[in-house]
C-alpha cells in the first residue's frame, strides 16, 4: 500500500471484509439448511435443498470478490473512505441506530417522530417549530396508513397505551 492508505480506510481492506462477512453469511446459510435436510428424499427435495445452494452461491461470490480485491486493488494505495467522509456517514447512521432502539422501547410512531424532528433540526437546520410538527405528522401519516388504511399493526410503546391506541 502507498502512503494514501494512512489517510483512511483502504478498499483493499473494505473489499476484503465484505467478501469475509458474506462468506460468513452464505456458510450459515448452508448449515442452517444443513440442519433441516438438505438433500433428496423419496417425495422429492427436502426442506433445505434450495437454501443450501444458495448459500453455496454466496459463498462463490465472496470467494470471486476476494480474489477480485487481491487482482484489482491490492497494492494500489485506493481510499474508501476518509475521516471526513465517514464523520458524515456516521452523522447519518447513527442517528438510524438510535432510531431503532427508541422505536423498540417506545414504539415505531415515538421513534419515527423523534427521527424525523431530529434529522431535520440537526441535519437539515431546521427551526423547532418547523420539525417538530413535521415530525409528529409523518408518524400520525403512518398511522392512518398502515393502522387504519391497511390494518397493519406496527410496534407500539407506553406511549400509544397511554393514549389508548392499541
Amino acid at each position: 500500500m502507498s502512503e494514501n492508505s494512512a489517510n483512511g480506510l483502504s478498499r483493499f481492506a473494505v473489499e476484503l471484509g465484505v467478501a469475509t462477512l458474506t462468506g460468513i453469511f452464505g456458510a450459515a446459510v448452508c448449515y442452517g439448511a444443513s440442519d433441516v435436510g438438505a438433500g433428496w428424499s423419496d417425495f422429492g427435495p427436502e426442506a433445505g435443498y434450495f437454501p443450501f445452494y444458495i448459500g453455496v452461491l454466496i459463498i462463490l461470490g465472496s470467494v470471486a470478490n476476494a480474489i477480485g480485491a487481491f487482482v484489482k486493488h491490492r497494492g494500489t494505495g485506493d481510499i474508501f473512505i476518509d475521516g471526513a467522509r465517514a464523520r458524515v456517514v456516521a452523522s447519518f447512521f447513527l442517528p438510524l441506530i438510535a432510531f431503532a432502539g427508541v422505536s423498540a422501547w417506545l414504539g415505531l410512531y415515538v421513534g419515527t417522530a423523534l427521527y424525523i424532528a431530529g434529522a431535520m433540526l440537526f441535519q437539515g437546520r431546521y427551526k423547532w417549530w418547523i420539525s417538530l410538527p413535521a415530525g409528529v405528522a409523518v408518524s400520525l401519516f403512518f398511522f392512518i396508513v398502515f393502522e387504519i388504511g391497511f390494518k397493519v399493526p406496527l410496534l407500539k410503546g407506553p406511549v400509544e397505551a397511554w393514549f389508548g391506541i392499541y
